[in-house]
């Protein structure tokens, strides 16, 4: 039933964008967009909404025109071109509003047309700009494993010094991240819906196996060392990694992992 209410949802804000004026053309991203076999009860509204030359402001600055749809419990300007929303029922929307011309500098993945303008002739605005796996091509296997390895020494150097905030974001952070960008030359990938923008999107689905072993790499907190040696380990495991840094990695690791046990 909730995805069918999102969908109607969507199609409620078009008829009222319609109603408005000034509005040409409404269309859905992701799961409300090309890849609704993905849609599911705990997905939301992403969408764009295209408006004729001076009206980027009204569409912005008063949400009448979603008002008219159903009441707003929450409303966010998280960006100067729109919103996260927040529907009294319970409905979540990210949004963002532009004028044609703007269309051509930004990053967007292929969009479904929801309503368009009857005198509206682009009819291509919902081509993207960024292709699927763009971000892939960015980042060799070599580059990024060693930028893995610099994040996992830099972050266990932080951590013996009492940095550990900064320690969590170096190691299960950014060294997964780099992890991330290159896994598709590392693990077989089932094809499920790639994201453009986050790698960590659908990977449980995307990378089942890496999916058993990332929660020893991600330990939180209190076990920045144990986590880094799970990353480490698979690392090694991918790729011939540099003897010394591993060792240094290792050492680092094992004195976080003492200095936590004399902290108690």
């Amino acid at each position: 039933m909730r995805k069918q209410d999102l969908l109607d949802r969507l199609d409620a804000i078009g008829q009222s964008l319609e109603t408005t004026g000034g509005a040409l053309l409404l269309f859905g991203l992701g799961s409300v967009g090309t890849e609704l076999e993905r849609l599911d009860d705990y997905s939301d509204l992403d969408f764009f909404v295209i408006v004729k030359p001076e009206y980027k402001s009204r569409f912005i600055e008063r949400l009448d025109w979603l008002e008219a749809v159903h009441p707003l419990a929450f409303s966010f300007r998280n960006t100067k071109d729109g919103h996260k929303i927040l529907f009294e029922d319970g409905i979540y929307a990210e949004f963002a509003v532009f004028e044609e011309n703007e269309m051509e500098h930004i990053s967007y993945t292929e969009g479904r047309i929801v309503w368009q303008d009857a005198h509206f002739i682009n009819k291509d605005l919902h081509i993207p700009t960024v292709q699927n796996g763009a971000l892939k091509k960015e980042h060799s296997l070599d580059y990024s494993i060693n930028e893995a390895l610099t994040n996992l020494y830099v972050g266990l150097c932080r951590y013996a010094r009492g940095e550990k905030l900064s320690a969590l974001k170096f190691v299960q952070g950014e060294a997964i991240d780099n992890i991330l960008n290159v896994l598709h030359l590392i693990e077989p990938e089932v094809e499920y819906f790639p994201d453009v923008f986050s790698h960590a999107r659908r990977l449980e689905k995307r990378f089942p196996r890496f999916a058993l072993t990332i929660g020893d790499m991600i330990q939180g907190y209190h076990h920045v060392p144990e986590s880094a040696l799970h990353i480490l380990k698979y690392l090694e495991a991918a790729f011939p990694v540099n003897q010394r840094m591993g060792e240094e990695i290792r050492r680092l690791a094992k004195l976080g992992m003492e200095l936590n046990e004399d902290s108690q």
